[in-house]
């Protein structure tokens, strides 16, 4: 299991440039407006959106496991507590396939854990649908 955060950036190649530093990797996964890079040390998912016009640097968060028993098992605890996840299965979203649990904290930051399936070539599932701010997925 790792950490997942997603940040809202101005400058996507700046932006890039500093974390591929910071950390000392390399890009994972590149699409335009859009960039990931898995950190092993510490286990971070590190998600970058290019969204100039936004002021909030905060996207999201999320924990990424490797198996559907985790993700299961998240859905799980946040009904037992009272949080109604949103379970999506089978949903592409940040260019991968994904089986995510999803809850919201009180300030309305989204909070999932999510197992990648495969790679895809789209933002979301639908083709059809227009590009999304990128604020609600991934």
């Amino acid at each position: 299991m790792r950490l997942q955060l997603a940040l809202n950036v101005e400058d996507l190649e700046a932006a890039i440039a500093f974390y591929s530093k910071l950390f000392g990797v390399t890009v994972n996964k590149r699409k335009p407006g859009y960039a990931n890079f898995v950190i092993s040390q510490p286990p971070l998912k590190l998600v970058l959106f290019e969204q100039p016009e936004l002021t909030n640097q905060l996207n999201h968060l999320g924990v990424e496991v490797f198996d559907d028993a985790q993700v299961e098992t998240a859905a799980a605890h946040m009904r037992s507590v009272g949080l109604n996840p949103e379970v999506e299965n089978a949903q592409t979203c940040c260019f991968a396939t994904q089986n995510k649990a999803i809850t919201y904290d009180p300030d309305g930051t989204m909070w999932e854990w999510y197992r990648v399936i495969e790679d895809a070539d789209g933002f979301y599932t639908q083709a059809s649908e227009p590009e999304p701010s990128r604020s609600a997925c991934c």
